[in-house]
């Protein structure tokens, strides 16, 4: 059975059918939600009213996008209201989130314990530097860091967001220049990786953590975006780091679990949940 006959099925009210679907993009919707929301649990908790809701309102989709496109608008709406609830993070959150680390021995035996009992906490640089796209991005606005996530991680057209957002392409486009155009600066003031003044050594400091033996000038150095910050202009090591970004499942890397309790140790710093007991 291919796509459109399925998609028949489901707009008949078969869930089998419509659940067929949204598998295909399932792992994908999640994997968004987890960069927006920064917590695997409500990236969970959404994908799964998502389905749900989507379906009861399946007999409204009338194919003037893909039932991917349309769907992930349902999703957005769900994370854009959620958002709406916490406050933008700020550029110097990692800093934040160190200095609980270094204060609060539950929170060190935490990490420490996740990186040495998990299949899924080995420390890379290059997941780290995933993990901090995702929590600089929530320095924008949210309007901004939606389109910015769908354009330049999953590959959405201007015309799919433009849908999703319900916005015109002239405030899209806006919404995408500006989102870059702050996260350049922020990463260019701030990145000790590509920025000999740069304030944040969280990447060598972590690998120095994790991989006490591993060489930290060899780790860098494998890195294109350490090799090139000499040559690239900062727009270009912006692309650099969005295909870094794209290449990796933030959900099911082989330091997933790792980089989440980092992740939490930011939302921690940003009062969005309660340091543990």
């Amino acid at each position: 059975m291919n796509d459109e006959q399925t998609l028949k099925k489901a707009l008949g009210g078969d869930i089998r059918a419509f659940q067929v679907l949204f598998s295909g993009f399932q792992n994908q919707l999640k994997s968004y939600l987890y960069r927006l929301l920064a917590s695997r649990t409500d990236a969970e908790d959404i994908t799964h009213d998502t389905f749900i809701v989507a379906f009861e309102k399946l007999s409204t989709f009338k194919g003037q996008s893909s039932l991917k496109t349309w769907v992930f608008q349902i999703a957005t709406n769900f994370a854009y209201n959620h958002l709406k609830r916490s406050k933008r993070w700020t550029a110097d959150v990692s800093e934040q989130a160190k200095k609980l680390v270094l204060e609060n021995d539950t929170l060190r035996s935490v990490i420490t314990r996740t990186y040495e009992t998990s299949s899924a906490a080995q420390y890379d640089m290059k997941e780290h530097i995933d993990t901090c796209f995702t929590c600089i991005s929530k320095n924008l606005p949210i309007e901004n860091q939606i389109a910015l996530i769908l354009k330049d991680v999953y590959d959405f057209s201007v015309t799919e967001i433009t849908q999703i957002l319900d916005k015109t392409e002239g405030v899209v486009k806006y919404l995408l220049q500006d989102g870059r155009k702050t996260m350049t600066e922020i990463f260019d003031n701030r990145c000790a990786l590509i920025n000999k003044n740069g304030v944040c050594h969280q990447c060598s400091e972590l690998n120095g953590w994790f991989n006490p033996k591993q060489n930290q000038q060899e780790a860098l150095m494998k890195l294109e975006l350490v090799k090139k910050s000499k040559k690239y202009n900062r727009e270009d090591l912006y692309q650099l780091r969005a295909n870094l970004v794209k290449a990796i499942d933030p959900l099911r890397s082989k330091g997933s679990e790792l980089q989440e309790v980092l992740l939490t140790c930011n939302r921690i710093a940003m009062s969005e949940v309660q340091m543990p007991g």
